[in-house]
């Protein structure tokens, strides 16, 4: 299963984040991150239940970014958002030959004349990934309707019986949110394989606290982890 920056993490508490400032959401995230089980295959990496309050922002980090080895896959499922970088893992899977279909998901949040897929989709062609290769699903808004309205899709286009793993591609801050939500709404069979964007304008997991932009992209994915987990929208905890 996926790996946290080398820890394997299993959420065994609820969250509740509608928090007012950072440094709260700092420190309520710490509180029970310390209470995650995690076995740390690196011995230089003190385990979750260790960390003291100042530590918060390595677990937020730890939770957050999610990301596996590249490695031959059934399929690849790419979450759409404004910046077509994001196929770029995808493409890549293809062209090494551990990929032999992606499926793109995502209309964008708001209406658009061109759905974010279809721009992944043409990103893609323009790199070499061949039309036949590519499935598209271009009526989610979110990242929950991209898993549900996926699903009907990929059993009738590739069946999930022939689909046992799956690379999932999204913003590197945004890992943990898809993976929980795979696991919620995809059958349990499917091992995923967590492939994040390493696209230079995306906040890294090195240095996302160092930009303003990159604080709020993971102070909002922690709130919305939090409103994900109350209603009921991920599993995996």
């Amino acid at each position: 299963m996926a790996k946290a920056l080398g820890e394997r993490v299993n959420v065994t508490v609820g969250f509740s984040l509608r928090i007012k400032g950072p440094c709260v959401m700092f420190r309520r995230l710490s509180e029970r991150l310390a209470r995650v089980r995690g076995s740390a295959s690196d011995p230089s990496v003190p385990p979750l239940q260790d960390l003291g309050p100042l530590d918060s922002r390595e677990a937020i980090t730890r939770f957050l970014f999610v990301q596996d080895p590249p490695q031959a896959v059934d399929l690849c499922f790419v979450l759409g958002c404004p910046t077509p970088t994001n196929m770029d893992p995808a493409i890549a899977l293809h062209a090494r030959g551990l990929a032999p279909r992606i499926l793109v998901s995502g209309h964008g949040p708001s209406p658009q004349a061109v759905p974010e897929a279809q721009r992944f989709r043409d990103y893609a062609l323009e790199r070499g990934v061949p039309a036949s290769a590519i499935l598209l699903e271009t009526e989610s808004t979110n990242t929950r309707e991209n898993f549900v309205f996926s699903a009907p899709l990929i059993e009738r286009e590739l069946g999930w019986q022939q689909v046992r793993t799956v690379a999932v591609v999204s913003k590197p801050y945004h890992a943990r949110r898809a993976l929980m939500t795979a696991r919620r709404h995809w059958p349990a069979h499917v091992r995923l394989v967590m492939q994040p964007s390493q696209h230079p304008d995306d906040p890294p997991a090195s240095t996302w606290w160092q930009t303003e932009s990159g604080r709020a992209f993971v102070l909002r994915e922690l709130v919305a982890i939090g409103t994900y987990a109350q209603q009921g929208d991920i599993g995996g905890f």
